[in-house]
């Protein structure tokens, strides 16, 4: 596929789904599948870096994934654990910037130290971004904006009717980064799951049956490739879009 005539996003969200069904149907225990996703996201990364795309965005955890089986969750978090400390330094080396956002304060002391590490490591690269979602929740991503805001108002530094989108934006745990271009969802389930609700008021969707640990180079770029051949307006005509400005 050549650059010149695709559009590569800028900014790529994904959900990585099917892990436990990848397992399932290999007769293997679901943290199998969380394993083999893991090498998923390796490949991925890799490629998008190769592509040009400037930030991924993968929801790693969710806040709802709490409610999985205590067993399931625990060895969840000793896998992220692990990815950090194995995957970490290969980020650095290739001048790879990770954030991770979420409720970090719900995991254990040693992981969240882990996790600060992480990105005081890789926190002057300026290669691709990756954006981890863990104990994340668009919902609660929003919320805690709003708190930040209130409490401003409750102080007198600011007033209700100044409070605008952009200072809502302002407050989001992505405040740094650009919205989502494409959102792919693997598995085949077509739903955000409560991801980035506010950030993806413009992203284009695309959803493939997929299941995560088969997601590679080639299925990123049939998505990339979909994503080209959109026309994105934000509310205008396609007239609009095809006016050339005054010089």
């Amino acid at each position: 596929m050549s650059d010149d005539v695709v559009n590569i996003p800028n900014h790529i969200a994904i959900i990585m789904d099917g892990n436990g069904r990848w397992a399932k149907r290999r007769l293997q225990p679901r943290f199998m599948g969380h394993r083999a996703g893991v090498k998923a996201v390796e490949g991925i990364v890799k490629h998008c870096a190769q592509r040009g795309v400037k930030i991924l965005s993968l929801f790693a955890f969710s806040s709802e994934n709490w409610r999985r089986p205590g067993k399931e969750v625990s060895l969840l978090m000793e896998l992220f654990s692990h990815a950090l400390n194995n995957q970490v330094k290969k980020l650095h080396d290739n001048n790879i910037k990770l954030c991770i956002i979420g409720d970090l304060e719900q995991f254990s002391p040693a992981l969240q130290e882990q996790i600060t590490k992480a990105q005081q490591l890789t926190a002057n690269n300026t290669g691709l971004i990756v954006n981890i979602a863990a104990n994340y929740g668009g919902r609660w991503d929003i919320t805690q904006s709003v708190r930040q805001l209130a409490e401003q108002v409750r102080q007198g530094e600011i007033t209700p009717d100044a409070i605008t989108e952009d200072m809502i934006n302002q407050h989001l745990t992505t405040a740094a980064l650009s919205e989502p271009d494409l959102f792919i969802r693997t598995g085949g389930e077509q739903r955000v799951s409560n991801f980035l609700l506010w950030q993806m008021a413009y992203t284009e969707f695309y959803f493939t049956d997929l299941l995560w640990p088969e997601f590679n180079a080639n299925a990123l770029d049939l998505a990339i490739a979909s994503f080209s051949q959109r026309e994105r307006r934000f509310g205008r005509t396609s007239e609009q879009l095809q006016e050339k400005p005054d010089a």
